[in-house]
């Protein structure tokens, strides 16, 4: 019986050792990130000073803007399957370049950067699957991608890597505002 409770202990604080050394990952910013926020806004007609690319490998969102890398944000999407968006409905996020094209806040969650998804590249190759019969003759190729958040208390579906979106991508709560704060409409 002793040694059953030992042998419980032993168990119970390796858990508790593994949890409290565990590293979650977070949002990683450059270390002159804050006066680089602070100084984002860009006159009428100058060219937009942020690139936003997506690694749906790596599940992550990195922003890089004049100097280079700028921050990084974990993120999930509509499904674990990471290929392609063929159709509506099948939460899949589309791969391709696109543009923020609208700045709005959802009931849902808050702070949201539409992109311009379907775009000519988007519908070239939605119609080309479709000549080769890969889609149904009837299939729709969707609309109202964005980057978004979480619910906000649903900040674990990130840590989790809990894919949950219709084909969006979302990123914690928290980080979204910080995102949304200094990315501008044509990024």
């Amino acid at each position: 019986m002793k040694k059953n409770r030992i042998n419980y202990l032993i168990v119970l604080l390796a858990c508790f050792l593994l949890f409290a050394f565990a590293t979650v990952k977070s949002k990683e910013m450059r270390s002159d990130t804050q006066a680089t926020i602070l100084n984002t806004a860009t006159p009428p007609d100058s060219a937009n000073p942020y690139t936003i690319i997506i690694d749906k490998s790596d599940y992550e969102l990195k922003v890089y803007d004049e100097e280079g890398w700028l921050a990084t944000y974990p993120v999930v999407f509509g499904s674990k399957n990471l290929g392609d968006k063929m159709k509506r409905g099948d939460k899949l996020t589309p791969d391709g370049e696109f543009k923020v094209i609208l700045k709005k806040k959802n009931p849902k969650w808050g702070d949201e950067l539409l992109l311009d998804y379907p775009n000519k590249e988007s519908y070239r190759r939605f119609n080309e699957r479709k000549k080769k019969g890969l889609l149904p003759k009837n299939a729709d190729i969707g609309d109202g991608i964005a980057i978004h958040a979480t619910r906000p208390n649903e900040e674990w579906t990130i840590d989790s890597y809990y894919s949950w979106t219709d084909g969006c991508i979302s990123l914690k709560y928290t980080e979204m505002k910080d995102l949304y704060s200094y990315i501008p409409v044509g990024t």
